[in-house]
């Protein structure tokens, strides 16, 4: 029985001890700084429109009312290229790539059969109308008519000019041999 007096004063020392501990540490610890939850925003939806064009899909093209194409003058490279556009009810005037047609409009892009304009960072198409009886493509040019021939010094060989298209027709459109009119055409709606 003599053990049961030190037991008693070690537990009882091992209880002092733990409860000095846990004060301490409740005294001597700085209070805990209240943590806001942050707010969980909704992610906004993804806008289907603009996507549709990424693997060559047709982009949603807002109508333009106040600008009709009356006629293009498409080059090859396209930085020359020509839009003919009639702006506002005003005369034709031709607008090449980069310029501004009204305030804030500007030709962004000259295709063989529409234009693209750029209206504060958004692209809007105009096609050009369908003319019934009328080829959509150009052949090679014409020799000249009527005129005397005059015999020029013999000039360094030059390759003849080629007899593409200056202007590649749309897919399924029919060509007839160069120097003739293609058959007229329905005009298509496109959606």
């Amino acid at each position: 029985m003599n053990r049961l007096p030190f037991l008693s004063t070690v537990a009882a020392v091992l209880a002092l001890t733990a409860s000095l501990a846990y004060w301490g540490i409740q005294l001597f610890t700085p209070p805990q700084r209240q943590i806001a939850a942050v707010p969980v925003q909704q992610a906004p939806e993804a806008p289907i429109d603009l996507a549709r064009g990424l693997f060559g899909g047709q982009t949603a093209v807002a109508a333009v009312s106040n600008f009709q194409l009356v006629g293009v003058v498409a080059s090859r490279a396209g930085q020359r290229s020509v839009a003919i556009i009639v702006a506002n009810g005003e005369p034709a005037k031709a607008y090449p790539m980069g310029e501004e047609v009204a305030p804030g409009v500007t030709v962004h892009d000259v295709q063989a059969r529409h234009v693209i304009l750029l209206e504060g960072g958004v692209q809007k198409r105009i096609d050009l109308p369908a003319a019934e009886g009328v080829s959509s493509t150009t052949t090679a040019p014409l020799a000249p008519v009527n005129q005397p021939t005059l015999t020029p010094p013999p000039a360094p060989a030059q390759p003849a000019p080629s007899a593409t298209p200056l202007v590649t027709p749309p897919p399924g459109t029919p060509v007839g041999p160069p120097g003739q009119l293609a058959p007229a055409q329905q005009p298509t709606t496109s959606r």
